[in-house]
């Protein structure tokens, strides 16, 4: 159960970091998203979606690891 529930918070920042992927090709490309008015702002929205989506991820994963002492100390 807990693995399924852990799947399902994954899959929300997963599909922002497609979708804000999907927002910079089309900015760059010149096809405007019809809700957001600028392409500067399109680009924008879809860099820091992409940003914040794969920041979530790869720190779940590294919690993770962390977690299962998998990553190794740092050294001072």
């Amino acid at each position: 159960m807990q693995k399924i529930l852990a799947l399902l918070v994954l899959i929300i920042p997963i599909y922002l970091a497609g979708l804000g992927i999907k927002w910079m090709r089309d900015a760059v490309f010149g096809v405007l998203v019809p809700e957001l008015h600028y392409i500067w702002l399109q680009f924008l929205l879809g860099a820091v979606f992409s940003v914040l989506g794969i920041a979530f991820v790869g720190g779940y994963i590294l919690h993770m690891e962390k977690r299962n002492n998998r990553v190794p100390k740092k050294e001072k």
